[in-house]
């Protein structure tokens, strides 16, 4: 089993060790084991280090390789080192040194163990459980065992865990039998048994059972930051960023405000109110712009109609618009057909081409059936009811030839 040195030094980022095996994968990479390791396996929420490993040789040259992965043998509980390509030069046998990649690590200590103040803060102040934890790329979250979360308990845990923070209170590698470690209070013991223990322990705040990397004292995790809910299956998901990352997080979020801002010509916190105010705007518009498109479609309904041949005692009215859309040629179909017996054929160009099928109500035609035929033909998708149907044409020229070929067939 690999002794697994991050275990009681979170902050050892250099290491030497031999290698107890290494083999190709089939993905053509090489895993490699050692007897001792500082890189952590993906494990507990926690995602894995990265680093470098080198072969030491006696004339003092060395090859380095690097590490783009670490899992866990759950059965041997080794750690399992992949290495990009094949690294010949990891020998069994042979002594490498590690280096893990500090930056990494220290982003993965501030997630980590922001993530536990979090959720003894959440605990404490509303009895809500942490379900699981998951550290992402740029996010993390949680997941409370509650079946919701207000905005003002939000805001009243972030303000906990960052007071606790800047208390800058010492967090401390402690390892117990589970026995004691229920004894002492701690928060959540594994499922998985156990013969000792490694706890976390925020004085006077948290005492938790974790494998992962954590900071010294709670200032060094520098803040968190809360920044969305959603509900799950479990509970409440709580997606929060911690250290550097809040920090990029919020200069992201005030660029972003800020250029919002300067398109309205406003303060970033005038935003919310120039934004309702245009999308009123917007709103008023739209309906002001369907108005005059009703007209418009009244006074096309009244000229088409009046020009309009007949067939079978039915108007027949047969158009093909190059700058409409669907939804202006729909609002005429149902014009052209509401006021007596009258068939539309209608078709549109525009960004999306489409055709519009349309009877007046009682006519014998199966307008749904018309249009699924027209479609198939096309290769693409439509249908209605008897009276009205419509469906896409894949370019302008081909649903204005369906036109014309639909109002060339036979109709009652």
């Amino acid at each position: 089993m690999t002794e697994r040195l991050y275990y009681t030094d979170s902050f050892l980022q250099e290491f030497e060790a031999r290698v107890l095996s290494a083999a190709a994968s089939a993905a053509g990479e090489t895993v490699v084991t050692l007897d001792r390791s500082a890189f952590y396996p993906t494990s507990g929420g926690q995602t894995f280090d990265t680093g470098w490993l080198e072969v030491l040789s006696s004339a003092g040259s060395a090859q380095r390789f690097r590490v783009h992965n670490v899992s866990e043998d759950e059965q041997t509980g080794e750690v399992q080192h992949v290495i990009e390509g094949d690294a010949f030069a990891l020998q069994t046998g042979a002594v490498v040194r590690g280096t893990v990649d500090a930056e990494r690590r220290r982003d993965h200590m501030q997630q980590h163990s922001g993530q536990h103040v979090l959720s003894a803060a959440f605990e404490k102040l509303y009895g809500f459980a942490t379900v699981s934890f998951h550290m992402g790329d740029e996010s993390c979250t949680i997941d409370l065992a509650t079946g919701s979360v207000s905005p003002e308990q939000l805001a009243v845990a972030e303000r906990l865990s960052n007071e606790v923070i800047a208390e800058d209170r010492p967090v401390e590698i402690r390892f117990a039998a589970p026995d004691e470690a229920r004894a002492m209070g701690v928060r959540k013991i594994p499922a998985a048994q156990r013969d000792k223990l490694r706890l976390i322990d925020i004085r006077d705040f948290d005492l938790n059972a974790c494998g992962g990397t954590h900071v010294r004292s709670t200032g060094q995790i520098g803040a968190i930051l809360l920044r969305k809910t959603e509900k799950v299956r479990q509970g409440v998901r709580v997606e929060f960023v911690c250290g550097l990352r809040a920090v990029a997080t919020a200069r992201r979020d005030f660029e972003t405000l800020t250029h919002a801002a300067g398109l309205f010509s406003a303060h970033i916190w005038e935003l919310p109110q120039q934004i309702r105010r245009s999308l009123e705007e917007v709103k008023a518009a739209q309906k002001m712009q369907h108005r005059l498109l009703e007209e418009v479609a009244d006074l096309q309904a009244a000229q088409l109609l009046g020009s309009a041949p007949v067939r079978a005692g039915q108007k027949l009215v047969v158009q093909y618009f190059a700058e409409r859309d669907l939804s202006f040629i729909k609002m005429l179909a149902q014009k052209l057909t509401k006021s007596g017996p009258a068939i539309a054929l209608l078709a549109c160009g525009g960004e999306q081409p489409a055709l519009v099928f349309a009877q007046s109500p009682g006519l014998g035609n199966d307008m749904g059936a018309l249009m699924k035929q027209t479609v198939q033909r096309l290769g693409t998708r439509g249908g209605g009811t008897r009276d009205m149907a419509q469906g896409g044409a894949p370019d302008a020229a081909s649903a204005e030839r369906a036109l014309r070929e639909v109002a060339d067939s036979r109709l009652n």
